[in-house]
């Protein structure tokens, strides 16, 4: 580990600094963070974390997420996009989409939204459906000609 030549201490690396918004505060607006978030407050905007985003039990995020890790405990109107993995707890509430490679969710979570779990699902765009609930993959299957008729 590097040593802060000012301080004589060691230096840290920004993936591992942790930023935490403290029950009974509120922030309004987009927050940027390089490392994790953790929530138990109130934000009223995007969060997009290098790391992680945590959103604990009193937490409340009016926003979208996106970020590698998401652990959600709390509340979340928004979509909720985790690279790699997230992990809704029996406690949480997601209204929006959910995108992710991994999802973990613990009985008695409340989700009212889509899940997208592919290798690339955090990364992509909504996209709209042209039939609502129907996969465009799926065709009817066509009509087949009874043999030795025109």
């Amino acid at each position: 580990m590097a040593r802060d030549s000012r301080h004589g201490g060691p230096t840290r690396e920004l993936s591992d600094v942790v930023s935490v918004v403290a029950p009974g505060m509120t922030i309004l607006g987009d927050v940027m963070c390089d490392g994790t978030v953790r929530v138990e407050g109130k934000v009223e905007g995007s969060i997009k974390a290098t790391k992680s985003v945590v959103v604990g039990k009193d937490g409340r995020i009016t926003g979208d997420i996106e970020t590698q890790d998401v652990v959600v405990a709390g509340t979340v109107i928004g979509t909720v996009a985790g690279a790699s993995r997230v992990e809704l707890q029996e406690t949480c509430k997601i209204e929006g989409d959910i995108r992710s490679r991994r999802v973990k969710l613990d009985e008695g979570g409340q989700i009212e939204g889509r899940l997208h779990m592919t290798a690339k699902a955090a990364d992509e765009k909504p996209t709209g459906s042209p039939h609502k609930g129907a996969s465009p993959s799926i065709q009817p299957p066509k009509p087949q000609r009874a043999a030795g008729r025109n």
